[in-house]
């Protein structure tokens, strides 16, 4: 672990070998530097270490390697001093410190991230009223330093553990007041997993079940039905049970050994105590690709723990196979909807969810860790209508970085929607690598991870046997990595829905254009436009567009009641036409980047009934309802269009309508603008590390 000399700081400077401060105090039995072997270390990074205590600086920094169990090495920086004993919690997001695993960022990047905190925008307000140079460079050049340090393996027994500077003074280079550095051995890692057989598992021309009653509905002959209700063809089923020669008019056999042929899928539906020796046979008899372990209490429980682990051990072992063994998915786990393995696995019956297609080419993919979570999504919002839905369960094999590798290289999907709860060890490194290749490779990934708050970490490890990390170090991490991380499960709806309907559209800028007839809906899409990272403006409208709309007043006798101005508030008496042609007018201003409408379904002036008994044809199936106009808007319209259909349940037949004809709804205005503005931060983020290429 050789540190180059020449880092442009101050300091002394020069080659060290860290392994051998590391040997060398390890022989001592110490697993942390002393003061001596930290200066060496330090002044190799272009640091100097200076204990002496003098007097604090006007702004104090903290800058940090950690070796984090889920992500690897981690580089930190924030706050430092007194001001790092405040909980970051009453910090703006990004404001407190930032975050970036060191395989994923370089010191450009990670400065780019740093200008976000308030100890950045402390040093550059004291280097502005001074008169200096902004610290760029210098700060440039440690993280640069610090970045290769992170990403040393050793290659020997030893690698850093931790180094902890804080505080950290800027003068003519950067002094370190106090300074812990640890060390430890290399950390285990799991065998690399066939990722390449979820093809099979996602795919199968062969689907074998265990589990299913000849006599009663349990979840075996549920998932059967299921099968079988979703189009999947009997022949390509086996039961396998014992003294039964057919079920459903499924044909059954008597075990894995009297298989014809390899299965691609062997669902498992068993009670987790027959699990271990059908796993150990499985593994043994070589006779199917992939499985699909439905049964909880394997790893969820104190008792099932030291159990679970020693079968994922035995499934990590058989990794080592020529071919890769086969590939488990779960346990305690829904299973998966496969529209073009064209089967379904859950254990819900049909008719308590069905999932009618919404959209005209599905392009998304619904990955998680929770059955539960993906069921209440989709009963609760049928527009989300993924392409595949996966649920991991505890992770004994597949992990969150295994299935999103598999999904980020396929061309088809567009959009990634994942709950989490946590990772295995590791796992969230190679989870944001996938994040970067599924962003460089043009789609969008929006997280939400449980487990924020203590409590629910708690829940989480009694669930899907996780270990919930840091929540503000998860969010730095991943969305460096590109994705969209939610805060909660209505902005992770709002979102995910958002990308799969606006994916295809273009983001030119920041600047938003915002319309109703609800001067509360004008008002508060503007309050929305600024987000904790990233702020939307209100575009100014060119001079021929204010021309355009005071025309489409005029024709509509609305010009002595309103201002042409964005956002423009256009009066209740506006009718679903005058709505349109305002939007289109906003949308195809070169000043506006994307626009918000608020449609005012429970004005008089708008056709938003699916009936009206008042006015006989005035209604959604009106040529010149908002229902019928709107989609050829948006269809011809390269930049986004949100419409907000704030009203109760008489108008979600005309929201409904709309989703159906591929407009993006919402609710709320304010909510919707926060979804979009996120949305376009993100797309902005995307398209910025795809200029890198990296």
């Amino acid at each position: 672990m050789h540190i180059p000399s020449d880092s442009g700081l101050g300091g002394a400077g020069g080659n060290i070998d860290a392994q051998a401060l590391f040997r060398q105090a390890s022989a001592d039995g110490r697993d942390a530097l002393n003061t001596t072997e930290l200066a060496a270390l330090l002044a190799a990074l272009g640091l100097a270490l200076d204990e002496s205590g003098k007097a604090a600086a006007a702004v104090e920094l903290s800058i940090s390697l950690s070796r984090t169990r889920e992500f690897g090495m981690v580089i930190s920086a924030g706050v430092g001093g007194l001001d790092r004993q405040v909980d970051g919690a009453n910090f703006r997001m990004d404001r407190y410190a930032v975050h970036a695993a060191t395989a994923l960022t370089d010191a450009d990047d990670f400065l780019r991230l740093f200008q976000r905190t308030l100890a950045y925008r402390k040093l550059a307000a004291s280097a502005q009223a001074e008169g200096r140079a902004l610290p760029d460079a210098v700060l440039k050049a440690c993280f640069e330093r610090l970045i290769a340090l992170g990403n040393d393996d050793g290659h020997a027994g030893l690698v850093l553990s931790g180094l902890d500077l804080d505080p950290v003074h800027l003068g003519e280079g950067l002094t370190v007041r106090a300074a812990r550095c640890s060390f430890g051995p290399a950390a285990e890692t799991r065998l690399a997993r066939p990722v390449h057989k979820i093809d099979k598992l996602l795919h199968p021309n062969s689907i074998g079940i265990i589990g299913v009653s000849a006599s009663g509905m349990n979840f075996g002959r549920i998932i059967l039905r299921n099968l079988m209700g979703s189009g999947y063809p009997k022949e390509r089923l086996t039961i396998l049970r014992p003294g039964e020669t057919e079920i459903d008019g499924v044909k059954c056999i008597e075990g894995l050994k009297a298989l014809d042929g390899k299965l691609d899928l062997l669902i498992v539906a068993v009670a987790a105590s027959a699990v271990y020796d059908l796993v150990d046979e499985i593994i043994t008899t070589g006779a199917v690709h992939s499985v699909m372990l439905i049964p909880g209490d394997l790893g969820e429980t104190k008792r099932s723990k030291e159990p679970a682990a020693a079968l994922a051990g035995r499934i990590n072992a058989a990794h080592a196979s020529e071919d890769g063994g086969p590939i488990f998915l779960g346990a305690n786990c829904l299973g998966i909807v496969s529209h073009p393995g064209g089967y379904d696995s859950w254990f819900i019956p049909l008719e308590r969810l069905p999932k009618t297609q919404k959209k005209a080419e599905r392009n998304s993919v619904l990955i998680s860790q929770s059955g539960a979570f993906m069921i209440s999504r989709l009963s609760r919002n049928a527009w989300l209508d993924p392409r595949y839905m996966v649920a991991l369960g505890n992770q004994t094999d597949l992990t969150h970085g295994d299935v999103l590798s598999y999904f980020a290289e396929r061309p088809e999907i567009e959009t990634i929607g994942i709950y989490l709860e946590g990772f295995k060890d590791l796992d969230g490194l190679d989870f944001v690598k996938a994040v970067r290749r599924a962003v460089l490779n043009g789609k969008e990934v929006v997280i939400y991870k449980s487990g924020r708050a203590a409590p629910g970490m708690a829940g989480v490890m009694g669930h899907t046997a996780s270990i919930a990390g840091d929540p503000a170090l998860f969010s730095s991490v991943v969305r460096q990595a590109g994705a969209i991380v939610t805060e909660d499960l209505d902005s992770f709806d709002d979102l995910f829905y958002m990308a799969g309907v606006l994916h295809r559209k273009t983001i030119g800028g920041n600047r938003l254009g915002a319309i109703s007839g609800a001067g509360f809906e004008a008002v508060g899409m503007a309050d929305a436009t600024e987000g904790e990272t990233f702020t939307m403006q209100m575009g100014a409208l060119s001079d021929e567009t204010v021309k355009r709309i005071g025309e489409i007043l005029v024709a509509k006798k609305l010009d002595a009641l309103v201002e042409v101005r964005n956002p423009i508030d256009i009066n209740p008496g506006a009718d679903d036409e005058a709505h349109l042609q305002v939007t289109e007018a906003f949308a195809q201003d070169p000043n506006i980047d994307a626009v918000v409408v608020g449609l005012d379904p429970t004005a008089p002036s708008v056709a938003a009934l699916e009936e009206s008994k008042l006015r006989p044809g005035f209604d959604i199936n009106s040529p010149k309802s908002t229902v019928q106009l709107m989609p050829p808007v948006v269809a011809r319209t390269e930049k986004p269009i949100v419409a907000v259909v704030d009203g109760g349940p008489l108008y979600d037949a005309m929201a409904a309508r709309l989703k159906d004809q591929g407009v993006c709804v919402v609710k709320n205005c304010v909510s919707g603008t926060r979804a979009l503005v996120r949305y376009v931060e993100a797309r902005t983020e995307a398209a910025r590390i795809r200029s890198r290429g990296r």
